[in-house]
């Protein structure tokens, strides 16, 4: 028999703020974190592309001690950190008795990559004694969960997903599933990314993907708006604590809402292009539906991939059509991307933790920067103001390079 999921405990580092309240509030307030890149100087090296949603207030060693911090890249750093903040509202204690029934899957996109360019310098200059020690485990993806289990005890299944900006969602849904069947009572899960560092920065330059609008940096993510001209990126993390309902019930923890539905499809399509019409980002909503035995009609909210290139954005709203019907027309649609940029491989962490929030609170985000809806993007956007209207069920959207989608749907719970 399959076990409820519920999520007890909301984990955020993103660029509105470390700390879920700081994150929430600059979120439904409409506030944009996006800015000059302050890591490097894009300008110097030559990039049409300047702007980043950063994370200006976080302090590593809050978290985490100095000596263990210098082995971690920030990826790492930010997702560590999201964990600890999620399990602190959770209440979870992980002990001798129930470790191995806790366990953990948070992935990243591209990983430590601002190591990798710092390493490669290094080694240029001074060859092969200037590599650190620490260099491959401060890298390597899996190392968000690996660090995660050695710094709270978690000894359950520990994994992690690497699927472009699929992976958070993965990683929700993956561990929704463990728990599901049996196999854990308590899972950590999310993504986590910073990569705004030249060598990635200049990729999704060179691949004409961001936006250049660097004179206006707040105003430059505008899902669904005719003016825009490519997505942002972001950095930072979020991380879910889910739980069955059982050991959630039998600790008197407060429940946000329950994991009802999972999807998951691939396009056949194309490198970075989604598949015509939205088709596989719709068998993937609908994969979820089927999962959760919810009709589309019950479905109140979407946080939307909504990553402001217009192909995506089209596409989205061809697949959310063809999926929901003319019930689409009644669905309340938001992309969080609008005011934190893309977070690549923690947006699905990040937007699930939204998704939640939204139902526990009763508020919609809005989608700000969205004054002149371009042609065939026709539905309830939730434009630049946030909602509080009643949510009864809502699915956080990722879609990835590779044609690799991820759909998880989350129900108030009852």
């Amino acid at each position: 028999m399959s076990k409820r999921v519920v999520v007890t405990g909301v984990g955020l580092v993103t660029p509105l703020g470390t700390g879920t309240d700081q994150s929430w509030n600059n979120l439904i307030a409409g506030k944009s974190g996006i800015g000059r890149i302050t890591h490097f100087d894009a300008e110097a090296a030559g990039m049409a592309f300047s702007i980043a949603g950063e994370v200006n207030d976080f302090d590593v060693n809050a978290f985490i001690n100095k000596k263990d911090a210098r082995k971690m890249d920030r990826f790492i750093h930010f997702g560590v950190a999201a964990a600890d903040i999620a399990l602190k509202q959770s209440g979870l204690e992980i002990t001798d008795e129930n470790a191995k029934r806790v366990g953990v899957v948070i992935g990243s996109g591209i990983g430590g990559m601002p190591a990798i360019e710092k390493t490669m310098r290094a080694y240029e200059k001074g060859g092969a004694r200037k590599i650190s020690p620490f260099f491959i485990p401060m890298t390597i993806i899996n190392m968000v969960s690996g660090w995660v289990s050695m710094l709270t005890g978690a000894k359950g299944p520990n994994t992690a997903t690497v699927t472009a900006c699929a992976t958070g969602t993965h990683a929700i849904g993956d561990a929704f599933e463990i728990i599901a069947r049996g196999d854990a009572d308590a899972m950590i899960a999310g993504g986590a990314e910073a990569c705004v560092c030249e060598l990635a920065v200049g990729g999704f330059s060179a691949a004409r993907a961001l936006s250049t609008r660097n004179d206006d940096p707040q105003t430059a993510s505008r899902p669904w708006d005719k003016d825009r001209d490519g997505f942002v990126m972001g950095e930072g993390a979020g991380v879910l604590v889910l739980e069955s309902l059982e050991s959630a019930q039998k600790r008197g923890a407060e429940i946000l809402a329950e994991v009802v539905g999972y999807g998951m499809s691939g396009d056949a399509y194309h490198m970075t292009s989604p598949a015509p019409e939205g088709e596989g980002g719709g068998r993937c909503m609908q994969a979820a539906l089927d999962g959760a035995k919810i009709n589309p009609e019950e479905v109140d909210y979407i946080n939307a991939h909504g990553t402001s290139t217009p192909m995506g954005d089209l596409c989205e709203t061809q697949g959310i059509k063809n999926t929901f019907g003319e019930h689409a027309n009644k669905l309340m649609i938001s992309s969080s991307k609008s005011m934190t940029g893309h977070l690549l491989g923690a947006a699905g962490g990040i937007e699930a933790a939204f998704s939640v929030l939204a139902v526990h609170h009763g508020i919609v985000p809005p989608t700000i920067n969205l004054e002149n809806p371009s042609e065939g993007c026709d539905l309830d956007y939730v434009p630049n103001t946030a909602r509080e209207v009643n949510i009864d069920v809502a699915i956080s959207n990722s879609f990835g390079f590779g044609g690799t989608n991820a759909s998880v749907i989350v129900r108030k719970f009852k």
